[in-house]
């Protein structure tokens, strides 16, 4: 697998078994090179400035429109029916989400996501959504897109070898990719996956301004990898399903050619990866906490300057050496919703209970915080220099919409911990009026 590196970059790639493919000079011309079709994918309005402008060319053996028409198809547990329950301000965690078991119930990549919160509809193009995958079985003779969004896809528990028509991509734990809206790609998978999805309706995710921090640091833009282009000219005579998730709902339509016969292309609209292991930590030296926020490796802006529509938050592997502080995160109120995801290893201030392949949400005004354990030890901790979060990678989809849970993920799932708000009955008084 090769890569090209830059986020956001002019690409351009053609398949080495067919040299010359992309037309010189123009994107659209009478005759494209070996017979192709040439194909716009436009992420964004035509009109929109030129640094927010989003669009590639596809040069196809035959054009996407080639298929029967759509229809519905009922399968996977996406929603974004926010009202199916009532709504839960509760703190609320998760166990790990459970993988079937091949021989019992095969599930692939589409058939096995399920929506568990989110605000907003796709519409209106406002809002987010985070799904829960779990699969056991590759995608075969079948693709998805997504006309409402973009996937931010946080793979947990094995390989993700995702084929694009922008080419190919190996995605494994502890790396990231995103799927823009429109693009199709299809999943396999090499035994019992499971992983995270934040979408987004509206926008498209970037990386953070720096500010006062400066041209350099979190995310480096040239530690983002595109696939080069890669076809196959594959007739598929019985069948070729391409899945449409359109307005929340999903529909298949059929054809009998495999979509990924894309020979070459060009533009700055494409899926990319990221390996989390880049990203440079920016952190306190002196005392007291930074804010959260330098933990942003990409977010995607609201119309509110300043605010989210949702970002995506990493604690890595790093020092702390603040001196006089309480080194865990504080206790807090948020006037933003936290969903929270554990990649590997142990979440700092939760050791207990909170497991790969759970999460937890902390709604809008919802007090959160360390556990009693974590309140204890670290009150009573040698203040020197440590590693904190070493062989973890915890992670956190942060939103300014009121996230509602779903039906799947209160009742369905079976994989609620109710005794989650136990973890903090144990904190005591220490109050002494007669020691400052």
């Amino acid at each position: 697998l090769q890569y090209m590196s830059g986020f956001g970059n002019e690409h351009v790639s053609e398949d080495p078994r067919c040299p010359g493919a992309l037309p010189e000079g123009q994107n659209n011309p009478q005759v494209c090179p070996y017979g192709l079709y040439a194909e716009q994918l436009s992420g964004s309005a035509f009109t929109c400035p030129r640094p927010t402008n989003k669009r590639s060319w596809l040069y196809r053996i035959l054009p996407s429109v080639c298929h029967k028409p759509f229809k519905p198809l009922k399968e996977g547990h996406l929603t974004h029916d926010w009202d199916e329950v009532e709504p839960d301000p509760n703190q609320l965690r998760w166990k790990p989400f459970e993988i079937p078991k091949a021989p019992q119930n095969k599930l692939d990549f589409v058939s096995g996501l399920h929506t568990l919160c989110g605000a907003g509809e796709p519409r209106g193009r406002n809002g987010i959504a985070v799904h829960i995958f779990v699969c056991n079985t590759s995608m075969l003779d079948r693709c998805l897109y997504n006309s409402d969004g973009d996937f931010l896809i946080v793979p947990q528990q094995g390989k993700l070898l995702i084929t694009t028509e922008f080419g190919k991509m190996l995605v494994e734990p502890n790396e990231i990719c995103v799927i823009q809206q429109g693009m199709r790609f299809s999943v396999e998978v090499f035994g019992e996956t499971r992983g995270y999805i934040l979408e987004v309706y509206g926008a498209h995710f970037e990386l953070p301004d720096l500010g006062p921090i400066g041209a350099n640091g979190l995310a480096n833009p040239r530690d983002f990898l595109v696939p080069v282009a890669w076809y196959e000219d594959r007739r598929v005579p019985g069948g070729y399903t391409v899945i449409s998730k359109y307005q929340g709902k999903l529909f298949a339509a059929q054809q009998d050619f495999s979509p990924f016969n894309v020979v070459a292309w060009h533009g700055n609209y494409t899926p990319y990866k990221y390996h989390l292991e880049k990203f440079m930590v920016i952190n306190s030296v002196a005392f007291d906490h930074a804010d959260p926020s330098i933990f942003t490796v990409l977010t995607a802006k609201s119309t509110r300057p300043g605010v989210a529509l949702a970002d995506f938050v990493i604690f890595p592997p790093r020092w702390g050496v603040a001196n006089n502080t309480f080194r865990p995160p504080y206790y807090h109120r948020n006037c933003m919703s936290e969903f929270m995801g554990l990649i590997k290893g142990h979440y700092e201030a939760k050791e207990e209970g909170f497991q790969p392949g759970g999460g937890s949400l902390h709604s809008m005004m919802t007090p959160h915080g360390p556990d009693a354990d974590c309140f204890e030890k670290a009150s009573k901790a040698k203040l020197e220099p440590e590693r904190v979060a070493e062989g973890t990678m915890a992670f956190m989809f942060e939103s300014s919409l009121s996230l509602a849970v779903t039906k799947w993920g209160l009742q369905t799932s079976n994989c609620l911990d109710k005794n989650y708000y136990k973890c903090w009955e144990p904190l005591k008084s220490h109050f002494n009026p007669k020691c400052k």
